[in-house]
């Protein structure tokens, strides 16, 4: 082999290079973000097979942030990753969802009391700007942008809570059950009414009151498990 040879070998061999570590964190997120949307949305529909490549295509985004976004995904039971045979999109499970919520109410009831004792004023402002969106979206019928500020008073919920174990516990649920919601939503649910109990939430958590928060978030998760079974054919035990 001569060195011009050997040079194109090792040119070859040598991986694609790294983004910078702070620039690839934030290209995790996006590709996290554009994905569990798709996947909540039905976009990626529940039981279908996906690639890395299909998913680095849909986003733009290069392979390392999407098998990092892939790895937070699975953990969250969104996406499953089976050995020689690919990625599936978690199927849909009736039964599961609602031993979801069983977990949900407690673990979610202690973050958005918790929210509302420890909430910043900067914080509150939030929660407040987040309550006015959800009422515009129970007028305008806009289930996409119901979606977004769910997933973004999600995550304020939890940085305002303060407690990394009950945020290491809800992550797990919250994809699982926006994408059940999305998928039921025009059967057994009420955009309007699900708009206004998340401002509800978002209202008393802005006001500091953690009664009312705690009360507003129960109020929330009673209309969910409603419409959870009323999409079982029978009744669960």
């Amino acid at each position: 082999m001569t060195a011009r040879t050997a040079s194109r070998a090792r040119a070859a061999a040598a991986p694609e290079p790294e983004e910078p570590a702070g620039q690839r964190g934030k290209l995790t997120d996006q590709a996290y973000e554009q994905i569990e949307e798709a996947i909540v949305t039905l976009r990626l529909a529940p039981g279908s097979s996906v690639s890395e490549l299909q998913l680095s295509e849909m986003t733009g985004i290069g392979r390392t942030p999407i098998r990092e976004a892939i790895q937070r995904l699975a953990r969250e039971h969104l996406i499953m990753v089976l050995p020689q045979r690919g990625l599936l999109i978690a199927p849909m499970d009736v039964a599961r969802q609602l031993r979801l919520l069983e977990t949900r109410r407690e673990v979610e009831r202690l973050i958005c009391r918790s929210a509302a004792k420890r909430a910043t004023a900067e914080q509150r402002e939030h929660f407040k700007r987040l309550a006015t969106e959800f009422q515009q979206s129970s007028r305008s019928g806009d289930d996409i942008t119901f979606v977004r500020a769910d997933r973004e008073f999600n995550e304020l919920c939890l940085v305002a809570a303060r407690n990394e174990f009950a945020e290491g516990s809800m992550r797990l649920m919250h994809g699982l059950s926006r994408r059940f919601w999305y998928l039921h939503y025009k059967e057994a649910a009420d955009l309007p009414t699900m708009s206004k109990l998340h401002a509800a939430v978002a209202s008393a958590i802005a006001r500091g009151d953690v009664e009312a928060a705690g009360q507003a978030l129960d109020a929330l998760l009673d209309n969910i498990e409603e419409f959870t079974r009323a999409t079982v054919l029978g009744d669960y035990r």
